[in-house]
């Protein structure tokens, strides 16, 4: 998934530019809170099985584990394991991170959304009149922990990032949407 307009720019549309970020709703996010959850719901009733000398698990015998010091640390790992798995479900449902960048010339703004944590500052919103954006700024650092993002520099504001965390995007993708942005704002690419 990346981030892409929502529709192709017909001519009514023109003074319209937006961009969807996916958030925490990747599907390797999907991967990981399922894999996580079926072994820390194993590991959990293995180690509820050793205190109640009772098999609760449908493969395994772990009856056989001594209760103290394997089951209580088999449970604890199965405790830890969906406690985790709660964590990514939850930020799942809540779509931590997810939101749009809007460049809306009909008002003269542009909008960043995203969503947070639940709380009274669950909705990240900046919203600037078009005119302070001065560039659109592309980074790009390769090497073991690669960076390929887009910012927005803003007067009085500094820079504010418009791609979402995690994968970075491609780089043609990234040069193509910089571009977009910038020919759309009427200001300069930065870093190339």
């Amino acid at each position: 998934m990346t981030n892409s307009p929502v529709t192709e720019p017909s001519p009514r549309q023109e003074s319209v530019l937006r961009y969807t970020v996916l958030g925490s709703r990747r599907p390797s996010n999907y991967f990981w809170a399922s894999v996580i959850s079926i072994g820390g719901l194993g590991f959990f009733l293995a180690g509820l099985s050793s205190y109640l000398h009772r098999n609760l698990l449908p493969i395994g015998n772990s009856i056989d584990l001594v209760f103290i010091p394997q089951g209580i640390a088999i449970g604890f790992y199965g405790v830890a394991a969906l406690l985790l798995a709660t964590y990514l479900w939850l930020a799942i449902a809540w779509d931590i991170g997810g939101g749009f960048n809007e460049f809306n010339k009909e008002t003269g703004f542009v909008r960043i959304f995203r969503w947070g944590f639940p709380g009274k500052n669950r909705q990240i919103e900046i919203s600037c009149p078009i005119s302070d954006v001065q560039a659109v700024k592309i980074v790009i650092k390769e090497g073991l922990n690669p960076k390929r993002a887009l910012y927005l520099k803003i007067k009085g504001r500094g820079e504010v990032p418009l791609t979402r965390v995690g994968t970075p995007l491609p780089l043609a993708e990234l040069e193509t949407q910089g571009a977009t942005i910038a020919s759309f704002l009427g200001v300069p690419v930065e870093g190339l």
